[in-house]
């Protein structure tokens, strides 16, 4: 097992697929209304990556962002990787920066 990457590089291929098979179960802790991405929903994601490290992120069907867009945009602003988007969920993931407690596998 390796240790968190920082936000400059990449995750592997292998690393997305071990993260997004952790947030299967996972319930979104964060969701996003009409009111698309504020400064609020920025907040609460910055603070739920703080405290788990992975989370889901549920978009409203009546959102203006699409959610790639929105978690492109959530990631950037969490300085966050995005693993997943699929149907209105996005998946994001922050290493914790004194606790890490997810270990990304090594490798390509």
């Amino acid at each position: 097992m390796a240790t968190p990457e920082k936000l400059t590089g990449k995750l592997t291929g292998k690393q997305l697929r071990h993260l997004r098979s952790l947030a299967h179960a996972l319930k979104p802790i964060v969701q996003v209304g009409k009111q698309g991405f504020t400064d609020a929903v920025a907040g609460q994601i910055d603070s739920a990556l703080t405290d788990h490290e992975l989370i889901k992120i549920r978009v409203n069907s009546e959102c203006p962002m699409k959610v790639k867009e929105l978690g492109a945009k959530a990631s950037e602003a969490a300085s966050a990787h995005l693993a997943q988007t699929i149907g209105l969920i996005a998946v994001l993931y922050r290493a914790h920066p004194k606790k890490p407690e997810i270990k990304l596998p090594k490798g390509k």
